[in-house]
Parts: C-alpha cells; structure tokens; sequence
C-alpha cells in the first residue's frame, strides 16, 4: 500500500505542476498590455506587439506538441526556428518568451523584467526546478532574439523614415480634430508586412457614400444620424459608447490645461476577452497560447487593412462635417482619433477576431468581459463573440466618431478578413481549441 501512495505523489506532483502553468498565460499578456498603456502606443503598433510576442511562444509549443500547427507553416512572418536544447520545460520556455520578447520590441520593454522575476518566484513556490527554470528561459531568450531579428524586417522600422502625412485639400478630406489637432497616426502603416493575409488591399471595401453638403444627399443624411444620434443619447448607449472607448491616450482640456488619460487599445481589449475566453473554457496553456496567437495575428492584420483604406479614401470626420455645416458646437461623446474616418476600425477588427475566437471556442460562447474594470467601467456579460464585436461597432455611431457606413461596410470587411484566416486555419489542419 505504502508503494501505491508513494507511486501517486511521485507522478501527480509534475501533472499538478504542468496544469498550474496555464494560470499565468494571462498575466503574462497582460503585462505586456500594460506596457502598452505606460508607452501610449497606438492600436495598430500594439496589434503588431501582441503578435510578435505571442508568435514566438507559439513556436516554443508547436516545437514541442504534435498537435499544435507551427506557425511557420501558414506565414511568412517567422523562419523555422530550431531549438537544440534538451531537459527545458517548453510551456515554461513559452511564458517567459512572451515577456522576453515584448522586453526586446517595445519601447519600454524593460518594465517586464519586473514580470519576468515575478514568474520565476511564482514557478519556484510552485514545485519546478530552478535547473528547468533556467535551461526554459535560455530557450525562451533565443527564440525572443530570432523573433524580434524577424519583426525587424516587416517594414516597422522604416516607418520613421517616411513623409508625415498632409491632409488632403477639399472639404470632403480627414483634417486632424480637436481638442488635440494631432497629425494623421500611421499612414504608412498599410506598408507593414501581413501576417496571414496575402497583402494590404486583400479585402478593399466598397466606396464610402459620396461626400456632398446638399441637405438631401446620402452623406447629409449620415453626418445627421450622427448628429442626430449623439444629441438624443440615452443611458445604454453612453455606456456602451465609453466602454469601447478604447482611446489610448485621450485628452481632456480645462482652461489652457491639457490632461491626458491612458486606457487600453482595442486590440488589448480583444487580447484580455481571448484570455478570459480560454480561462472559462478551461483550455490547457498550449492551445492557449495558440489561440493567443492567432487573434493577435488577427488583429494585426486587420489593423493593416482597414489602415489601407483609411489613408486611401481619407474621409472626413463627422465632428468636422457637423461644425462646419450643422452646428459650430457640438462635439461627440467620444474623443475623435487622429485619423480618417472610413472604415471604422473597431469594427473591421472586432468583427474579424468574432470571426476568428468563434472558430476556436464556438458560436454562441457566452462570457463576462472585466477589461475595462480597471478604468471604472462594469463587467459586461455578451451570449457570443459575435454579439461583442456588433456592440463595439456600433458603439462609434453612439460615440460621435463614425458614419454607419463607415461601420456596417467596415463589418463587411471584418467579417471577409476573419472568413479568409479562419478558412486558411482549417486548411492547415489548426483545430478549434474545445
């Protein structure tokens, strides 16, 4: 009898050990986020973050389980990656590539080592060798290098190097907006490599409406459902509107005061939705980290899209139409990004991550999101990913910042984006997590 039980201590202690693991995935992601926050990074750059960091984990899994698809095998974006050492705990390897990665990429990257230390306390209380730990992180800090060698070749670094962007003239074009009057953010950014899809103007969406100032044209009539609809708000719909915000660095004014306010990006909102998403599910820490991937990769790409047509049509704001042709006072419920107009980007990508976690943990997947807790806002109960992604697109009308058009086509475009990954997944033998 005495066997027995030694027999159980000696094999259940590494399978406790391995499931204690997936615990720190999320925090893991989110400490990268908040570095974000501390960088005021803006959403396509963080989408690009997210990616990077999360494809080398990835890597680290795929090297590692036969049933997680490398990513090497659907994108350009990483080169086959070897790994020589023996005797390393790979999911080990993989968390800690994430902050490492993020700790080489991002401006201030340095802030995750505090992390980094933080995970390794955490991994020693928990029963795991500091031998392991130690031969896990050399594995983790040579793909993060390999990784971010990688990243550096997918046009990021030239953006700085580029003309700033000049609005065009004509009162049908973007022109920056207060209270900030900030420069176009990113224009170039349709010039950055794509991770799964095949390029930047894959999925173009139809023209926007026409702009005109004729009281009886299409675009009077959306700029005035704007107008209309911020001046007659009711309660729900500024809720909804401040929680998908999602202002990185918004700006509020008192006298000759700026103050600015740091919050999440959409894409670090969709980032903590998957993590909250996979934890519920009770997916184990290597799909996990593949589903983390994939939506990061997501993001970006749609970023890269919707970016495309932005800087293309360059169409302007309906803050600016409303002032100049309705009423010189009236400003939108939300801050105006410093950026055109059509297509909205939460809704091109919102829609496409839907598309994406829906492949992953099904339709009709209900959950609690508490991202935005952080920022005094509520926990928010969705019945599916869909249902989220339709409340963020909609809530750029109810903010003051998009025309419906410029939501319902941006919809459209997600939805293709997130069909086309979703569809090259499946090919590559990439199963749903549950």
């Amino acid at each position: 009898m005495r066997w027995i039980v030694l027999l159980f201590l000696l094999f259940s202690q590494p399978i406790f050990a391995k499931s204690e693991l997936r615990k720190h995935l999320q925090p893991a992601v989110f400490s990268v986020t908040m570095v974000m926050i501390h960088d005021v990074v803006n959403p396509p750059a963080a989408s690009r973050f997210y990616t990077y960091c999360l494809l080398g984990a990835h890597e680290i899994v795929a090297r590692n389980n036969d049933q997680i698809i490398s990513p090497t095998t659907f994108t350009k974006s990483i080169t086959p990656i070897t790994i020589e050492a023996r005797d390393y705990d790979y999911q080990i390897a993989a968390l800690y590539c994430i902050l490492e990665t993020g700790r080489l990429i991002m401006p201030s990257g340095y802030m995750l080592e505090e992390d980094q230390k933080k995970l390794v306390i955490a991994l020693l209380r928990e029963g795991n060798a500091q031998a392991t730990i130690d031969k896990s992180i050399a594995v983790a800090q040579d793909v993060a290098k390999k990784i971010a060698s990688d990243a550096a070749t997918d046009g990021y670094l030239k953006l700085s190097t580029r003309l700033r962007h000049r609005p065009k003239k004509g009162e049908a074009y973007w022109y920056p907006t207060p209270p900030g009057y900030i420069e176009g953010i990113e224009p170039h950014w349709r010039t950055i490599r794509p991770v799964l899809i095949d390029s930047c103007n894959q999925f173009v969406p139809k023209p926007p409406v026409e702009f005109s100032k004729d009281s009886t044209s299409a675009f009077y009539k959306l700029a005035r459902e704007v107008y209309d609809t911020g001046k007659n708000l009711t309660e729900q719909q500024r809720f909804i509107a401040s929680y998908w915000d999602c202002n990185p660095f918004a700006i509020n004014t008192s006298g000759h005061m700026n103050i600015g306010f740091k919050k999440i990006s959409p894409g670090g909102h969709w980032m903590n939705i998957t993590g909250i998403a996979t934890a519920k599910a009770n997916v184990d820490i290597d799909n996990g980290i593949l589903v983390h991937s994939i939506v990061a990769a997501t993001l970006m790409d749609a970023f890269i899209s919707c970016w495309d047509e932005k800087y293309r049509s360059s169409r302007v704001r309906p803050e600016t139409v409303i002032n100049r042709t309705i009423d010189p006072q009236w400003q939108p419920l939300l801050q105006t990004p410093p950026f055109p107009e059509y297509t909205s980007g939460h809704s091109v990508i919102s829609t496409a991550v839907a598309e994406t976690l829906t492949y992953f943990l099904g339709d009709n997947f209900a959950f609690r999101d508490d991202t935005e807790v952080i920022f005094d806002l509520p926990t928010r109960d969705f019945k599916s990913f869909r249902q989220a992604s339709e409340e963020a697109a909609i809530s750029r009308l109810y903010g003051g910042i998009h025309y419906r058009d410029a939501i319902e086509n941006g919809q459209v475009q997600g939805k293709a984006i997130g069909a086309f990954i979703t569809e090259k997944l499946r090919k590559a033998g990439v199963k749903p997590a549950i």
